[in-house]
């Protein structure tokens, strides 16, 4: 009887000692599947992530632009002057030519009467084959009906956008990638425009740069191959930008002269016709509008 009861309490140990290291060894297939589960999911995530960096859309000098891409405005960046570094280097070394000839320029950088011109004008025959000035990628292609007519803006490499207006043809796509030397456009006479010309603009951050100071029309080449834009030489024109936001303007009335106007604001004969850059002697007509400030 004894002998029995050995025999079953050795069978109950056994058996409880193999039940438990079937569990132990259950449970230990049973974590290894889940840690396989969870790398095999951190994996494919971290798949999935550089995936999705791939597919993700990069547009030319991403990292100055903050990846602000946007067909919508000419300057969605509103950055300041004020807010750019005091200098910056920029590559022009292959710059090509937006005329495959070299004309005159029609019209400068700088303040005209009531507005200011961003660009230069460059005289071409409705036509001529204009070319991208960088490689890059166009960010717009709009319409402007009583400004740029057909125009193309360009966002580049090296950080600069140029602006390309008052074309008749357009020759590239929304997001295409072009390279320097690209036939982007044909010359045209569209828009607010008073004759066959290109009007060329050079920015950087949606700031205006003087093109005359990057590049030499006349041989078509870049003044500089590594140009060092600064605050005070590339921007000296935010003066005149603040001027004339401040100017005031007058719509000439019946029995108005100069001498009227000037005394009605406080000043001279002589500084209205050189704001206005006309002679003391010049008639003045009703509905003429005058720069008096």
């Amino acid at each position: 009887m004894k002998t029995n009861t050995y025999l079953a309490v050795i069978c109950i140990c056994l058996l409880t000692f193999f039940s438990f290291n079937l569990y132990a060894i259950d449970h230990d297939k049973h974590n290894v599947a889940a840690e396989f589960q969870a790398d095999t999911a951190n994996v494919y995530h971290t798949l999935l992530m550089d995936e999705t960096d791939d597919l993700m859309e990069n547009h030319p000098a991403d990292d100055i632009y903050n990846r602000i891409w946007t067909s919508a405005k000419l300057n969605p960046y509103q950055t300041s002057i004020d807010d750019l570094n005091d200098s910056i280097q920029i590559d022009l070394s292959s710059y090509t030519a937006p005329l495959a000839k070299f004309v005159r320029i029609t019209s400068h950088f700088g303040t005209r009467r009531f507005r200011f011109h961003y660009g230069v004008d460059l005289k071409l025959q409705v036509g001529d084959t204009i070319y991208a000035s960088f490689s890059g990628k166009v960010r717009i292609i709009d319409y402007e009906r009583r400004g740029y007519g057909h125009y193309v803006v360009l966002r580049h490499d090296n950080g600069l956008e140029t602006v390309y207006a008052h074309l008749s043809r357009v020759l590239v796509s929304h997001d295409q990638i072009v390279c320097s030397g690209t036939p982007i456009a044909l010359g045209g006479n569209t828009g607010r425009s008073t004759g066959p010309h290109l009007h060329y603009e050079i920015r950087y951050l949606g700031n205006a740069i003087n093109p005359v100071k990057l590049i030499d029309f006349a041989s078509g080449t870049p003044l500089e191959e590594d140009y060092l834009m600064t605050k005070e030489i590339s921007f000296y024109h935010q003066k005149e930008l603040k001027a004339l936001a401040a100017a005031l303007f007058y719509k000439v009335r019946k029995g108005d002269s100069l001498s009227v106007i000037a005394r009605r604001y406080g000043t001279t004969v002589g500084a209205i016709c050189r704001l206005n850059n006309i002679s003391p002697k010049r008639i003045i007509r009703i509905g003429q509008t005058l720069r008096v400030r």
